[in-house]
């Protein structure tokens, strides 16, 4: 028996990292009540880091033991929530503009007016305004919104309002002027250009590809170009104090970002959130050479800035009405959506660049646009066998039930972002039915079918939050609050689950699931400590918990009572 004992000693010592504690630790973290997402050691209540790493997880007593006075810096958690540093596998990250126009959560399309009107009185003629993230469902009459609403306050001045996808913007007369764009325009592949139905004018909402036909004519503003690099460089300095604000330690950018501004950063000290940055996805063999050139750069085993996966669009989104579906929307039965290519181009795309080891994330919305992505994945596997190749589908939106089992079988990425499922849930059924619906993010149906699952948050079309993600995914129920089950409640997950798939699920889709995502000995301590304690308060509480502490690589980054 007394050999039984040692014998569960030791086990226990060595689950908990706790063997030859005689460390000196820089960072302890005492009195938490830790979820570690590590499933051989799922809860403590200490931690001690040492450089960028974690050296221990487990009782505060046994921590204590690597505090040296003068040394280490000591947290006491005090019994709050303590989590791993939260990983955004969906970012379009970069420089924030202070003079972008806010539109979010607009109920009242006037409101356009009066905010162009300021801007406008703020800058000068010729100069470009632009702002963004509306949405027309939010609107009172629910109608899209049109030039008439700028261009009486906008004469001289190109305007681009967004809406909150990306995949539509509302233009004034002076952009479509110089833009060339008129009522016998027609709309290139995959593109769409709104027009009145009895006049046949633009009525200034361009959507998809079109986009590309739209030329601002703007006077450029008289600033030096040391000037414009400082305003992007703030820009920066406050998308990063956003991000660490909110607990966001892991960044992963779909598609672009300036690996040389993120290299500035690091040297100056003010990269605060781990970047993987992607590039387009693209047939050209001469590119794509490029690509890896850039790869060999910012290599997979690096922490800090890495080459991401090759981002590309399939289809466009359910709220602009461009999402690729099989049969047409339910409120316009006129059109099934759009693709961006034909789909041929589109698996030649896939299949030469699995062949060059790269990894793949694709925008799919629609369930036709999700079978696509889906169907080029496995002929790439035909063509160039199977490996860890870790392809994304990025938002996998609506699925056919068919396809669901598919994202375990190929071994694809569900990459989703639960609040598009709060946000969009409002119009979803009037755009495409019940039936259809019922595949719509179905994070549950995916993990129940043996899929990987990331989330995040996709901003700026969303907010950057992981609290509004995390609400989104326990109860699919309106920000305001709603009675009830929530929106087809049986897609509901855990608490736990949904922060799962926010740091190690996250982690994995960028093979970094042995090294980032879990709170345990030998991972990279990137690290929350949150006010509230999101596994047992009301769900109206989970949107308004606050993180108290941001530490990445073992360094507190941001921490409220030091602002």
């Amino acid at each position: 028996m007394k050999n039984l004992i040692i014998s569960l000693s030791v086990a226990s010592m060595i689950l908990t990292g706790s063997c030859g504690i005689n460390e000196t630790a820089d960072l302890v973290i005492l009195n938490g009540k830790i979820y570690t997402v590590d499933e051989t050691n799922p809860s403590a209540e200490a931690i001690a880091i040492k450089g960028e790493k974690i050296i221990f997880a487990g009782t505060s007593n046994e921590a204590k033991k690597m505090i040296k006075e003068g040394t280490t810096k000591v947290i006491d958690a005090n019994g709050r929530l303590v989590l791993p540093g939260f990983n955004d596998a969906h970012v379009h990250f970069g420089p924030l503009d202070p003079d972008y126009i806010e539109l979010r959560y607009t109920t009242d399309p006037t409101v356009f007016t009066e905010k162009v009107k300021a801007q406008v009185a703020k800058s000068k003629p010729g100069q470009l305004i632009r702002g963004g993230h509306w949405e027309h469902e939010m609107f009172t009459d629910r109608n899209w919104p049109g030039k008439d609403l700028i261009d009486k306050v906008s004469p001289d001045n190109p305007v681009i309002l967004t809406r909150a996808d990306g995949h539509s913007v509302l233009v004034n007369s002076y952009i479509l002027k110089a833009s060339g764009i008129t009522k016998t325009t027609v709309a290139p592949f995959g593109g769409e250009i709104q027009k009145d139905p009895v006049s046949g004018e633009p009525t200034g909402i361009i959507k998809e590809n079109a986009m590309d036909l739209i030329k601002t004519g703007e006077v450029a503003a008289e600033f030096t170009e040391k000037e414009k690099e400082e305003k992007i460089w703030q820009g920066y300095l406050l998308a990063f104090k956003e991000a660490r604000e909110l607990g966001v330690t892991s960044i992963q950018i779909p598609g672009w970002g300036d690996f040389d501004a993120y290299k500035k950063l690091q040297a100056e000290g003010h990269l605060t959130s781990r970047i993987d940055i992607g590039e387009p996805l693209t047939g050209d063999t001469v590119r794509l050479k490029k690509y890896l050139e850039t790869a060999k750069q910012y290599p997979a085993d690096g922490d800090w800035i890495r080459f991401g996966y090759l981002k590309a669009f399939i289809d466009g989104t359910i709220g602009s009405g461009t999402a690729l579906m099989y049969e047409p929307f339910t409120d316009n039965p006129k059109t099934s959506g759009l693709s961006m290519m034909p789909y041929e181009e589109f698996e030649n795309m896939v299949v030469v660049a699995d062949k060059l080891g790269f990894q793949i994330g694709v925008h799919s919305i629609g369930d036709q646009g999700n079978n696509w992505t889906l169907n080029a994945y496995e002929k790439a596997q035909q063509i160039n066998g199977e490996r860890d190749s870790r392809h994304r589908n990025e938002h996998a939106q609506t699925i056919a039930p068919g396809d669901i089992p598919r994202f375990a079988q190929l071994g694809v990425i569900a990459s989703m972002q639960p609040t598009h499922c709060i946000s969009d849930k409002k119009f979803v059924i009037k755009r495409i039915g019940e039936d259809r619906a019922k595949g719509a993010y179905a994070w549950k149906s995916l993990a129940d079918a043996g899929a990987r699952i990331a989330f995040g948050s996709d901003y700026q079309v969303e907010p950057l939050n992981p609290m509004e993600g995390l609400y989104a995914s326990v109860t699919r129920k309106d920000r305001l609050g709603e009675e009830g089950d929530g929106w087809y409640p049986e897609q509901k997950i855990s608490m736990a689950d949904a922060i799962k798939y926010y740091t190690t699920g996250a982690a994995y889709a960028q093979f970094m699931e042995e090294r980032k995502g879990m709170i345990k000995k030998g991972y990279l301590a990137d690290i929350v400590i949150t006010d509230k304690d999101l596994f047992s308060i009301p769900e109206n509480e989970i949107m308004r918990t606050k993180v108290d502490y941001t530490i990445v690589g073992g360094k507190v980054v941001y921490s409220s009572g030091n602002k």
